[in-house]
């Protein structure tokens, strides 16, 4: 008996979509494992991780916060990954918007016009973008490996952070805490319901939402980005230009990284802390491959990787689980896709194979 792997003539379609649902499924079932081997119950320890954390409004509206810095992120990934262009610096990106937004916010704290949010919003969005742009910089002009540069650039993004924090922006009156001021209410984002910490970055999602998948569905500089991802050489035989599609792909990647940072420091935490993302920028990447690299799927994997946030923290208080629980069931779900995945290009097959017994005839000695 032998289980191989034929090549199939073309994609599976259905392989496609059904691959993350396995995957999903692949991932309940040895998380139970783990469970049953930790001395759990699989049942109550699922519950408390899926379940429990949304049985409310309040956890509806907690749920809607940790989604709103994933999804931005990943919808950014999106566009970058569309055109092959790895981009793993979504954290450092997210980590600059919260950076230069609260610098702003910090030294115009006194300010109560309306305008003062656009300035945050903007330094922060711009800030993401800008660091985006040192990758892009370093890939059209020395041919840098754009995955080892943003990595690295994630690096320099949090100690950064970290000296901000420690130093120039720590607030005076905040007992020795890393900590900016509190920001003033002009420069926070409006909450969407008084029992929850859902505010108003969420229809900067939804928009972001839309907008990229106008761009990658129904305009033609979409259409360049997914030649490019494609194929290269065919990019540039037609006149598509690979510098300018990498630095535009890699700009919107850090934008929307940045808006998401500046979303958080404005939104739910009201000033800089050194514990601004958990990771946000690294689920994305799951996120964004969980979902096809597609806009719609992408919001149901980020609704999924928020809830296993929000479980995760539920499951440390009540069960007395580590936080790492929630990275460990992100890293068996990426793993689980990239292998369900073979199944879109090859199909199994099981082989059976009948030995046959030789006989050979035993001659006695003279």
């Amino acid at each position: 008996m032998l289980l191989s792997l034929e090549p199939r003539g073309q994609q599976s379609r259905a392989m496609l979509w059904c691959s993350p649902l396995l995957a999903a499924v692949l991932t309940l079932v040895c998380g139970s494992l783990l469970f049953i081997g930790l001395g759990l119950n699989p049942w109550v320890t699922l519950h408390t991780l899926l379940i429990a954390p949304v049985s409310d409004w309040y956890g509806l509206s907690e749920l809607m916060v940790k989604t709103l810095p994933i999804l931005l992120c990943a919808l950014g990934l999106a566009v970058a990954y569309q055109a092959r262009i790895w981009n793993i610096g979504a954290e450092g990106q997210l980590l600059l918007g919260a950076l230069a937004g609260s610098a702003v916010a910090v030294n115009i704290i006194e300010m109560e016009s309306r305008w003062a949010l656009v300035m945050v919003l903007l330094a922060g969005t711009l800030a993401g973008a800008a660091w985006a742009g040192v990758t892009a910089w370093l890939r059209t002009h020395f041919n840098a490996n754009e995955i080892l540069t943003s990595i690295m650039l994630n690096y320099i993004a949090l100690n950064l952070l970290l000296y901000f924090v420690h130093g120039p922006l720590k607030d005076p009156a905040g007992m020795n805490f890393p900590e900016s001021a509190t920001f003033g209410d002009a420069s926070r984002l409006p909450l969407l319901m008084e029992d929850g910490r859902a505010h108003i970055g969420v229809y900067f999602a939804l928009l972001a939402l839309v907008a990229v998948w106008v761009l990658l569905q129904r305009s033609f500089v979409g259409f360049q980005i997914k030649v490019l991802g494609l194929d290269k050489r065919a990019a540039g035989f037609v006149g598509f230009r690979e510098k300018r599609l990498v630095w535009l792909a890699l700009l919107i990647s850090g934008a929307l990284a940045g808006l998401a940072g500046v979303s958080e420091v404005t939104g739910p935490i009201g000033q800089l802390v050194p514990q601004v993302s958990p990771g946000y920028g690294y689920a994305a990447i799951t996120v964004a491959f969980l979902g096809r690299l597609n806009p719609i799927g992408i919001l149901f994997s980020s609704l999924l990787i928020a809830l296993l946030y929000l479980g995760g923290e539920s499951a440390q208080m009540t069960l007395n689980l580590p936080l790492a629980i929630t990275q460990l069931f992100q890293g068996m779900m990426l793993f689980f896709l990239l292998a369900c995945d073979v199944l879109i290009l090859y199909r199994p097959r099981l082989k059976l194979h009948w030995a046959k017994r030789q006989m050979t005839p035993v001659t006695g000695a003279a």
